[in-house]
């Protein structure tokens, strides 16, 4: 006969904290791989070398293509690379990477961490961020040719097109998509004008009186008055404009799906040495980024680490970097890469030039210094 039971052991009171961090610990890692984050991850993206080419097509169908074809002009033989680099984007609008992603992003070098809101604002679709991505590589493909072409030298008559008309607008069932602005006020735009000059022009008008536009539709040109409306105290007509060039030959840029216009600079470079006897490189990897305005400025872009770690994954020895992106250069750049800064495509040249020669390049600027 048992007077008094047995008492039962006691799981000691750390044992227990432990197993309860153990299994803690799993379930957050579990719901970490699969619950998707706020953010986007950057990392280093395909390298395409301006001056060489890009294979296209699928299987049997697959082909090596210039990259840029230039017909109407002497071209030049050329060698080393000029790469244009780009940026991967982990997520899109929808779909977006996991915290565990997230979290191994934030401690490799060569990636970065965006809020996904950075690219696509609420509200926006994957789809309307390519198409913009896509609308941005075009015209940054056709200010780089126009800045090629002004820095050798060639004069280039401009025309501005129309491409979006506001509702109710000044312009609004007078001015239609398509129509090319040839003058405002007896001001003529077709000799290096730009969408700057003819929001100066409507400015100065003003919003007492009409204004008489001349527009070619359909190769006729026509008469048009119009009054400008005021718009948080600016005047304006209400019309979005795009600069069109009369290029004196042809430069067809061969790149599938890469959208956005960061690239400019990089295809200025490439057009310049294409259709110019030596090579401007010198034979040497150098791969570099910057957007390009049609008078050869050289824009900030986003990106900057992963397309420094594209670069050196593709061999570039020489980097070409905007110098409105220097800050974010410093401290970032991989073993073996020289870094530069340019401002303008006159710059580029230069600094190419003598890289390519092996003079000193210690009076370059470096993105480092």
């Amino acid at each position: 006969m048992t007077l008094f039971a047995p008492q039962p052991r006691r799981r000691p009171r750390s044992r227990t904290l432990g197993w309860a961090f153990v299994i803690g610990a799993v379930v957050l890692g579990l719901l970490a791989s699969v619950l998707p984050s706020p953010y986007l991850i950057e990392v280093p993206g395909p390298v395409y070398n301006t001056i060489g080419t890009q294979e296209q097509g699928t299987g049997k169908d697959a082909e090596k293509v210039k990259l840029m074809q230039i017909d109407g002009h002497p071209t030049y033989p050329t060698a080393g690379a000029l790469d244009m680099l780009t940026v991967g984007i982990q997520g899109d609008a929808t779909n977006r990477p996991s915290w565990t992603s997230v979290i191994r992003a934030l401690f490799t070098r060569s990636e970065a961490v965006i809020p996904a809101e950075a690219i696509y604002p609420t509200g926006t679709t994957t789809d309307q961020v390519n198409q913009q991505d896509q609308a941005d590589m075009q015209q940054s493909q056709q200010s780089a040719v126009a800045a090629a072409l002004i820095q050798q030298g060639f004069d280039l008559p401009t025309e501005l097109e129309v491409g979006t008309v506001q509702k109710g607008s000044a312009a609004d069932g007078v001015i239609e998509k398509g129509d090319v602005v040839r003058s405002f006020d007896g001001t003529s735009l077709t000799t290096n004008a730009d969408a700057t000059s003819l929001r100066e022009l409507v400015a100065k008008h003003g919003t007492s009186s009409p204004a008489k536009v001349v527009i070619e539709r359909d190769g006729a040109e026509k008469t048009v008055e119009l009054t400008p409306r005021d718009q948080q105290g600016t005047p304006l007509i209400g019309v979005g404009v795009t600069e069109h060039y009369d290029f004196p030959f042809t430069v067809s840029i061969k790149l599938q799906d890469v959208g956005g216009p960061s690239a400019g600079m990089m295809f200025a470079l490439g057009i310049i040495d294409e259709i110019t006897p030596g090579k401007l490189n010198g034979g040497k990897h150098v791969a570099g980024t910057g957007t390009i305005s049609a008078d050869g400025e050289v824009g900030a872009i986003g990106g900057i680490r992963q397309k420094l770690y594209g670069a050196k994954d593709a061999g570039a020895t020489v980097f070409l970097a905007p110098a409105d992106n220097c800050d974010e250069v410093v401290g970032h750049v991989p073993d073996g890469l020289d870094v530069y800064k340019v401002a303008t495509l006159d710059q580029a040249v230069t600094d190419l030039q003598t890289i390519g020669s092996g003079k000193s390049t210690a009076k370059l600027a470096r993105c480092t210094s």
